[in-house]
């Protein structure tokens, strides 16, 4: 317990220190008060895709092929659709996404790895910020990312550059535009040029430079999951963090040992308790 206390205190001093890029997973959404309205892990997602849509047996529990079945003998716009379907409910956000919102020192980087809007909307009450998203080559050809200001009016490089919190989603989001990169031949086209960090916007890459990352709502089981997580973070500190429960794969053991990620044992529900308690501390501290 010793341990875990002081690795809580060593994160929150890098987070209000700025020192911190949050790094956000689909786990994030089971802190949502009431529960999630939307998927809230890859495998929540392909059911309610296949539930719609007729797909082989084999691919119903792989995301990116069933995605990626449905563009092929539907179209694109059928898959958009129905992940439009799937996140269109509005995503209450949960005390730690509001915590997180409420960082003061900038420039601040958050990385988001899922299509929900429930950290944009923490957002809301910030003076300026803005979103930078992955989108897909299927639709548009050449083009990485697009950025969108705080109030979904589309945006450019040149003008994110002054933003002093960027939103980064590297898989789309449902908000503003409904950019999903969710089908297997989105990722071969980003995982192609990912080496080489073509598909990262600058300012991503760098905001992220010395920085530690916390990963929350994360999983590394997949090839995906971990191939998006090391390369987001490349070039970043030598040290990091995850909130990590539960027994870990052998893949996940590995990559955390791998990129120096200090595994925070502990349910995620008790961590966000944690960090709002410390928050609630501060301010009454500071009042008094």
């Amino acid at each position: 317990m010793e341990k875990a206390d002081a690795l809580l205190e060593e994160i929150i001093q890098n987070l209000e220190a700025g020192e911190v890029v949050p790094y956000l997973g689909p786990g994030m959404l089971a802190l949502v008060p009431g529960g999630s309205p939307v998927p809230n892990s890859p495998q929540a997602l392909v059911q309610e895709l296949v539930a719609k849509v007729s797909v082989p047996h084999k691919l119903r529990g792989n995301l990116t092929a069933a995605a990626q079945f449905i563009e092929n003998f539907k179209h694109r716009k059928s898959v958009v659709h129905l992940m439009e379907e799937a996140f269109r409910p509005e995503v209450e956000p949960s005390p730690l996404h509001r915590y997180l919102a409420g960082l003061t020192k900038e420039p601040l980087l958050i990385v988001d790895a899922w299509y929900d809007n429930a950290m944009a909307h923490a957002l809301e009450s910030r003076r300026l910020w803005g979103q930078v998203q992955g989108i897909s080559q299927a639709e548009h050809f050449g083009t990485w990312t697009h950025y969108f200001r705080q109030n979904g009016a589309q945006g450019d490089a040149f003008e994110a550059d002054t933003w002093p919190l960027i939103l980064y989603k590297p898989l789309g989001s449902i908000f503003p535009a409904k950019n999903f990169l969710v089908s297997d031949s989105d990722y071969v086209e980003v995982l192609t040029e990912i080496d080489i960090q073509t598909p990262i916007p600058p300012m991503v890459q760098q905001l992220r430079a010395d920085r530690h990352f916390l990963f929350l709502g994360c999983r590394f089981r997949t090839q995906l999951e971990r191939t998006f997580a090391r390369q987001v973070m490349k070039r970043s500190s030598d040290k990091h963090w995850a909130v990590l429960p539960g027994e870990l794969s052998r893949n996940e053991a590995r990559f955390l040992q791998e990129q120096n990620i200090q595994r925070l044992d502990m349910p995620l529900e008790e961590f966000q308790r944690l960090m709002t308690q410390e928050q609630g501390m501060e301010r009454v501290a500071v009042a008094g």
